[in-house]
């Protein structure tokens, strides 16, 4: 992993004022709901936009979220950048704030499910919205579904079931000159290992609960983009309305997080390497996948668009979809749960309540297990895995 030299310092010491901090290293907890002002002149100033960067209540901006949302921005190569109470409502803010009732909307399969089912049970029905699903990996079949009234593709990569890669500025490029805007989850890869804003992406997404936080103890989510004025609309419509901003400890501790962020990174890359390796090689695993695995089918493609890789992966046993279940049972350091990205190891089958029609179209068994590698250590963990393996 090779973050640049402006993104180290943006996740130590960028946007910050010391002098202002009263020389303290760490930022304040702004812990207010409401700024005030000398004179009722001076809030009128701030309250009607003429004073664009004053604080007046909590539910807008606070200084402590916009510390966190100006080292993003810097992260991301973006214009600007808004932080929200979790992913979901950065996902489904960023729907509302480019579509309109009527619009259609492409999204990848592999991407994340809580989309699929707001647009099920949100989007199409109380918003009339219309989703197609396509791979995200063929361009003539985003061909073949765009339409007059496509407004927006939604993006993961790489996504996190099987790790599949889009070439992002193909993608990018094509939606660009049909008039469609393109958002992408970068979650899985954080700021230093891609940035799909340099590849021609409009929008940036992330869930600030993996990686950035990285410590399994806060909820939030980002939006970034190149395009600071739609930034300022949202920041000043759909979540300044809907009021889903992040709060001032949340924020707190995803810059807590971004200090560690690049040391992270480096120990999971080097414990997932490791442990895909040995996964490869194990006589009871039928496929790895994994970024930094040369065997990836788009490996040439992770080269030309990644630095680095993390600590999420995924495999298949030679195996009944049960024994996968029972190998997982076996493990002693990975804990049984959905999330990922923070210190400690997690393994589960996401795919397992799947129905046939999901499953054909990911190309994926209900066995498919995803296994998080964290901080404990590479041999530790290489050790649960084949004491987990031996039993089945």
């Amino acid at each position: 992993m090779r973050p640049e030299r402006e993104q180290l310092s943006a996740l130590t010491h960028g946007s910050e004022n010391y002098f202002g901090q009263l020389g303290a290293v760490a930022p304040p907890v702004f812990f207010s709901s409401l700024h005030v002002f000398p004179t009722f002149e001076e809030y009128m100033k701030a309250a009607t936009g003429v004073d664009g960067g004053a604080y007046i209540y909590g539910r807008v901006s606070n200084p402590t979220v916009r510390l966190l949302e100006q080292k993003l921005a810097t992260l991301e190569h973006g214009e600007d950048a808004l932080v929200f109470s979790s992913g979901m409502a950065a996902a489904t803010s960023a729907i509302l704030g480019t579509c309109k009732a009527g619009d259609h909307i492409l999204c990848m399969r592999d991407s994340y499910r809580p989309i699929h089912r707001f647009m099920a049970q949100v989007g199409k029905p109380r918003l009339n919205m219309d989703i197609s699903l396509v791979s995200g990996q063929d361009l003539q079949e985003v061909r073949n579904q765009i339409r007059p009234n496509t407004r927006l593709m939604i993006l993961e990569s790489p996504a996190t079931f099987v790790f599949s890669v889009v070439d992002l500025k193909a993608v990018a490029d094509f939606c660009r000159e049909r008039g469609v805007k393109t958002y992408m989850d970068n979650t899985c890869a954080t700021p230093l290992n891609q940035n799909p804003l340099d590849h021609g992406i409009d929008i940036v997404m992330h869930t600030l609960s993996k990686y950035i936080g990285g410590h399994s103890d806060m909820i939030g989510g980002a939006l970034i983009s190149r395009d600071g004025a739609w930034i300022h609309d949202m920041r000043h419509g759909v979540r300044e309305w809907l009021g889903g901003i992040l709060g001032p400890m949340e924020a707190w501790l995803a810059i807590r997080g971004l200090r560690s962020l690049a040391a992270r990174l480096a120990a999971h890359e080097g414990t997932a390497m490791q442990v895909a390796l040995f996964l490869e090689s194990h006589p009871k695993v039928k496929r790895v996948h994994y970024t930094g695995l040369k065997s990836h089918p788009q490996a040439n493609l992770i080269v030309r668009q990644m630095r680095g890789h993390t600590g999420l992966m995924s495999f298949e046993l030679d195996r009944p979809p049960e024994d996968a279940v029972k190998m997982i049972n076996a493990l002693k350091l990975f804990g049984k749960g959905c999330s990922w990205g923070g210190y400690e190891s997690l393994a589960l089958c996401p795919m397992y309540g799947a129905g046939e029609e999901e499953l054909i179209a990911s190309g994926v068994t209900r066995g498919l297990i995803r296994i998080h590698c964290g901080l404990e250590g590479a041999d530790n963990l290489i050790a649960d895995l084949a004491v987990a393996l031996d039993i089945i």
